[in-house]
C-alpha cells in the first residue's frame, strides 16, 4: 500500500463543512483506493492529520493527478487556513 498523511488547519467552525464534504464524496469508486482517517488533536482542534492509503503507489498517483481529485482538493483548501503539509510514502504496517 501507499499514501499520505496531512498536517492541515481548519478555519474556526468550518469542521461540520469538512464532514459533510467526506460523507458525500464516494472516494469507494476511485480505483485503489483502501481508506481515509482523519484526527482532530486534542491540544489544538483545528490541527487535523488526515491519513489516507491506496493499493499501489501507482493508484496512489493516478488518483492524485486526475481532475476529479483536483476538484475535491479545491474544496478542501477553502476550508483550510492554509494548504496542507503533505508526506507521502509506503504503508510498512497496517492492521
Amino acid at each position: 500500500m501507499y499514501g499520505t498523511v496531512a498536517r492541515m488547519r481548519i478555519k474556526p467552525g468550518a469542521l461540520p463543512k469538512l464532514q459533510a464534504m467526506t460523507q458525500a464524496e464516494d472516494m469507494r469508486n476511485t480505483p485503489g483506493y483502501v481508506s481515509t482517517t482523519v484526527y482532530q488533536m486534542d491540544s489544538d482542534p483545528n490541527e487535523l492529520f488526515m491519513a489516507v492509503a491506496f493499493e499501489s503507489k501507482d493508484a496512489y498517483f493516478k488518483n492524485a493527478e486526475s481532475p476529479e481529485q483536483n476538484a475535491r482538493y479545491e474544496e478542501l483548501i477553502a476550508l483550510l487556513e492554509g494548504p496542507p503539509e503533505w508526506h507521502d510514502g509506503e504503508v510498512v504496517f497496517s492492521a
